[in-house]
């Protein structure tokens, strides 16, 4: 939230050290808490964020600070020998996809959020799921268990991979996915009853666990 990266931004100040967000899904947060990436990164001194993350560019990240901060970035990036030559096919795409309402990419992320809701909330209820409490789905993650130890788990990914659905390991045991641009309803509910019929050929049959929040 802005009061937290207000927080964060006081205590950093106090100390004579500058703020910098990475900001790599800013966007998602953004349309979660129904604010802005603006008043998020306000408190803080530069920030960083990913163009293809959400946005669905096919590449590109941007860096946003003052003036004389960005003037630093470059020359540091030329001291690096960082740099690439007609970059504007590709800067384009970022400028499509920042525009504001239906003609950008930022308000369609709230799509996103409901597909990744309505995929938590099934798996959820599915016997062999468990660590997954779908009130705590609030952008396009859904991470979760299956019951058993991490063959159980690779034979549940690759069940679904030859169903046509992709999703991946996650550390401590856990598998996370993700929805985005170019998923849409039709596709949650054909991946819901792919990972019912996983879950029932990989004989995981044990109730769901919720995470306490």
């Amino acid at each position: 939230t802005a009061a937290y990266t207000a927080e964060i931004a006081a205590i950093a100040h106090g100390g004579g050290v500058p703020l910098h967000v990475d900001g790599a899904r800013i966007w998602n947060a953004a349309v979660a808490l129904g604010t802005t990436a603006a008043a998020l990164l306000a408190p803080a001194d530069s920030a960083t964020f990913c163009l293809s993350k959400g946005l669905a560019c096919p590449v590109g990240s941007v860096v946003v600070g003052q003036r004389d901060f960005i003037w630093r970035a470059r020359r540091a990036r030329k001291l690096l020998g960082g740099g690439m030559r007609q970059a504007g096919i590709l800067a384009a795409a970022g400028l499509v996809a920042l525009r504001d309402g239906p003609a950008g990419m930022i308000e369609r992320l709230a799509e996103d959020h409901a597909n990744a809701r309505r995929l938590g909330e099934a798996l959820a209820e599915m016997p062999g799921v468990r660590d997954l409490d779908p009130t705590r789905i609030r952008t396009d993650f859904v991470i979760f268990r299956v019951s058993g130890d991490a063959p159980q788990r690779e034979a549940f990914l690759a069940a679904l991979e030859a169903r046509g659905v992709l999703m991946v390991a996650y550390p401590h045991g856990q598998i996370r996915a993700v929805t985005h641009h170019g998923i849409e309803a039709a596709h949650v509910e054909r991946t819901i009853v792919a990972a019912r019929d996983a879950l029932a050929e990989i004989g995981a049959g044990s109730r769901p666990m919720a995470v306490a929040g």
